[in-house]
């Protein structure tokens, strides 16, 4: 079996086990999904659902956060982790939403990338959560599940993780592959104790390269 065969092999039966995997963390705006993506950096989508939900009702749009004291922030973000830096980006990252893009946010790799605290890995679930474009999150759990499965060899970089799926997954399903990869992950393929085998869907196929 292929490379190629092996990622369609995967995401067909992932597909069968996790039909209805999205994103666990709660918006319904895109500025919404950027504060939330960087404040999941080392810290729990749960907490991070918690935190937001206070955050909004202080500051509920991209106009107020972005003249929101960065210390106000700071407060309400605290138990995120990284404070001072998550309220710092959010602060600088909601200014230039409303000074530069006028209050939209953008919808290509490009001018994602230039907002304060947003790299490859949160630009990549804006476009394929919020604008249904290709996107592959080459989150913790992409990069040790690829690796395991054989999809990359000894592969740890975010960015090089992602070229190497690029040429694997077809562009229309790396979005909802990603995750169910965060899926599988948290419910089979753990990484704080052994991986769960005997109950994978994948077992007969996946290389077990821990």
């Amino acid at each position: 079996m292929t490379k190629k065969q092996l990622a369609l092999e995967i995401i067909k039966r992932l597909k069968e086990e996790y039909p209805q995997s999205d994103c666990t963390l709660d918006y319904d705006q895109a500025w919404k999904l950027l504060v939330s993506v960087r404040l999941a950096a080392q810290c729990t989508d749960a907490r991070v659902n918690v935190v937001t939900e206070g955050l909004y009702e202080k500051y509920p749009d991209i106009n107020a956060l972005a003249e929101a004291p960065v210390e106000e922030i700071e407060k309400i973000v605290h138990p995120c982790g990284l404070g001072n830096s998550k309220a710092r980006d959010i602060s600088a990252c909601m200014k230039m939403l409303r000074d530069v893009y006028g209050g939209q946010v953008p919808d290509t790799m490009e001018e994602l990338l230039k907002l304060p605290g947003v790299g490859r890995k949160s630009a990549n679930l804006i476009l394929g959560d919020v604008f249904g474009k290709p996107a592959i999150v080459t989150d913790t759990h992409c990069i040790r599940l690829a690796n395991r499965m054989g999809l990359v060899d000894r592969v740890r970089e975010p960015a090089k993780v992602e070229k190497e799926l690029w040429k694997l997954i077809p562009p229309e399903e790396g979005n909802a592959f990603c995750h169910r990869l965060v899926d599988h992950g948290r419910a089979v393929c753990t990484a704080r104790t052994e991986p769960f085998c005997d109950k994978c869907c994948l077992q007969d196929i996946c290389k077990k390269r821990i």
